[in-house]
């Protein structure tokens, strides 16, 4: 894996790039990044918000426990009842900052993502002030088609599992389903360029993260 050159295209995109070598390492620069907005933004850490959408990833790191243990105010849309989330998920939007992972990323910077909701993809795109991706070596790809591989052949199907969705791809069988509440790819999202700097900030690491 060539993160180097990973990490150049990137920032070419107006994204921020970091490397860690583990997730312990991937925590500790998110933790960092948060710190620094927080610092320039003249803010107590209990007045800086960071939210989340759904992330494998994010679980695996730990990154939650740790922004708790270090004073932040998080907000966790998962941790309202189910008649709530859908008002707890646009309030998300509001954050100052958005944790995240990906569903795959292109040698060439291009950010692939697939969502049901819509809501992570959203806070991607628009509404926090700052975006930080933790994104694992296995979700790199060389081109925007086989992101789209990936994303259909692996991503899906486990998500699809986990969360015990009645959708073909939770049996591995990917076709374009319309099943109301159910359907896991109603938004495909690409992002190739931030347009606003120093707004995304995205931290590879050298394991094997998330799906």
């Amino acid at each position: 894996m060539n993160f180097e050159k990973l990490m150049r295209n990137v920032e070419k995109r107006n994204m921020s790039a970091y490397f860690a070598k583990d997730k312990e390492e991937a925590v500790k620069t998110a933790v960092e990044i948060i710190e620094n907005a927080r610092a320039g933004a003249g803010k107590d850490k209990e007045d800086i918000t960071v939210a989340w959408g759904g992330s494998v990833t994010l679980d695996e790191t730990g990154i939650k426990d740790a922004l708790a243990r270090e004073g932040y105010s998080t907000f966790n849309p998962y941790d309202h009842p189910a008649k709530e989330q859908a008002k707890a998920k646009k309030m998300a939007l509001l954050a100052d900052i958005f944790l995240t992972s990906t569903n795959a990323i292109t040698e060439d910077g291009e950010l692939v993502n697939i969502d049901g909701n819509g809501n992570r993809v959203a806070a991607m795109i628009y509404g926090p002030d700052k975006v930080i991706y933790i994104i694992g070596r296995n979700k790199v790809t060389d081109t925007v088609e086989n992101a789209y591989k990936r994303i259909k052949e692996v991503t899906c199907p486990k998500n699809a599992v986990r969360l015990g969705r009645k959708t073909p791809c939770a049996s591995k069988e990917c076709t374009p389903c319309l099943i109301c509440g159910q359907t896991m790819c109603s938004h495909t999202v690409i992002t190739r360029f931030s347009s606003v700097k120093g707004r995304v900030h995205i931290i590879f690491v050298d394991e094997e993260l998330g799906y």
